[in-house]
């Protein structure tokens, strides 16, 4: 089993879970998220006055998975979240030992 953690554009969170919703992954969580990488920021004028932003915003999407699904999920996330434009966004993929759904007690890819 694996998590999928991707951070991306808040504006393509529609077209993810779309492409998400395609391959039959049935959940995901979605946190709103700020931080920057290459982009550095930018600078706002707001009355008048300038302003740095050094935190850009972004959504962070959540998905577990079965180890058999990842490279197409990733794939998917990929097609749907790139605007070829700096700040698209990454993806890590990391392990997952154990997972358990509280409400009937399953364990690992039942519990997905």
């Amino acid at each position: 089993m694996k998590l999928i953690s991707a951070i991306i554009k808040p504006f393509k969170l529609d077209d993810v879970r779309e492409a998400i919703a395609g391959l039959g992954i049935e959940g995901m969580t979605v946190t709103e998220v700020k931080g920057f990488g290459r982009q550095k920021g930018h600078t706002e004028l707001y009355r008048g006055a300038e302003y740095q932003v050094d935190f850009l915003p972004k959504v962070k999407l959540d998905i577990a998975t079965k180890s058999e699904n990842v490279e197409l999920l990733i794939e998917s996330i990929v097609a749907a979240a790139r605007t070829g434009k700096i700040g698209d966004g990454k993806i890590f993929v990391t392990d997952l030992d154990q997972v358990l759904r509280i409400r009937t007690g399953e364990l690992d890819n039942e519990a997905l």
